[in-house]
C-alpha cells in the first residue's frame, strides 16, 4: 500500500486551500488540520507558509504545464490539438489553479509567489504559438494568423470564460467562450 508523505500531504492542502480560499485565508492551522499534520511536521519541512505556498503554487503550475503539454504534443491538426485543449475536462466554477492565484493581491505583490505563475502563462503562450505556427507551415491554418497575438488571445478568452463563468454561478460562459475562440480559429 502506497503512503503519502507528510511533505505532500502540506503541499496538497496548501494547493486545495489556495484555490478556495487565497493566501491570506490560508492558515498554517488550516493547512495543518487538512493535512493531518503536526505543526512540528509542517516547520520541519518548510520554514514556513510563505515556503509552503511557493511549493504548492509550483506544483501546481508543474502539473498544469504537463496536463496541456501531453494533449498539445499529442496526435491530429493543430486546431484538433488546440480544440483538445480548450476542450479538457475542468472544473470551471472553481476557476483556473493558476489563474485564481492572479487575483489574489499578496501572491501577485510578492514576486517569489508569483514567479511560477507568470512562468507558467508565458509557457503556455508560448505552446501555444508553437502548435498555431506548426498549423499555419503545414496549411491548416491561415498563412496570415499571428501565432503570438492568437495565443495570448486564446488565453486571455479562456482565462475570462473563467471569471464569466464564476459571475453567472454556471459554466455557460465559459463554453460560449471556448466556442467562440474555436469558431474563430477554425475560420482562419
Amino acid at each position: 500500500m502506497y503512503s503519502v508523505s507528510t511533505q505532500d500531504r502540506l503541499i496538497e492542502s496548501t494547493r486545495e486551500l489556495l484555490w478556495e480560499r487565497g493566501y491570506v485565508g490560508t492558515s498554517p492551522r488550516a493547512i495543518q488540520q487538512r493535512a493531518g499534520a503536526g505543526q512540528g511536521s509542517m516547520y520541519h519541512h518548510f520554514s514556513g507558509k510563505h515556503d509552503l505556498a511557493l511549493a504548492a503554487i509550483c506544483r501546481t503550475a508543474e502539473e498544469l504545464r504537463a496536463e496541456v503539454e501531453e494533449i498539445l504534443s499529442g496526435p491530429g491538426t493543430a486546431l484538433e490539438r488546440v480544440s483538445a485543449y480548450l476542450r479538457r475536462e475542468r472544473e470551471v466554477l472553481r476557476g483556473c489553479p493558476v489563474g485564481r492565484l492572479t487575483q489574489d493581491p499578496e501572491i501577485v505583490a510578492d514576486p517569489a509567489l508569483r514567479r511560477p505563475v507568470e512562468e507558467t502563462f508565458t509557457w503556455l503562450r508560448a505552446r501555444l504559438a508553437a502548435v498555431l505556427a506548426e498549423g499555419r507551415d503545414r496549411g491548416e491554418l491561415s498563412a496570415a494568423l499571428d501565432p503570438g497575438t492568437t495565443a495570448a488571445t486564446i488565453t486571455a478568452a479562456l482565462q475570462g470564460g473563467y471569471v464569466l463563468a464564476r459571475a453567472a454561478g454556471s459554466p455557460e460562459p465559459f463554453h460560449e467562450a471556448v466556442d467562440g475562440m474555436l469558431a474563430l480559429l477554425s475560420r482562419a
